[in-house]
């Protein structure tokens, strides 16, 4: 299952390397500095030495990020995170 869950914030992770890449300059909509909040404290979260990290954590980070660029639930409903 957590492979599964892993996979989806690869892709999720991947959409939005893809989409800073292509677009020159995204909408105003898009706070970059709260996309590189997210996706740096989901890096964090990752690296710690201890070796322990929350995929819920994790999940609820890269969602975050990801909403704020394509703001479209529905690619998050494979996660177990909700966002409010």
């Amino acid at each position: 299952m957590d492979r599964r869950r892993l996979y989806h914030v690869q892709n999720l992770a991947f959409e939005i390397m893809d989409e800073m890449n292509a677009v020159k300059q995204l909408d105003a909509r898009v706070e970059l500095k709260h996309v590189v909040d997210h996706l740096s404290r989901a890096i964090g979260s990752l690296a710690d030495p201890s070796g322990t990290f929350s995929l819920d954590y994790v999940e609820e980070k890269v969602a975050e990020a990801h909403y704020s660029i394509f703001r479209n639930r529905k690619k998050l409903s494979c996660l177990k995170v909700i966002l409010t």
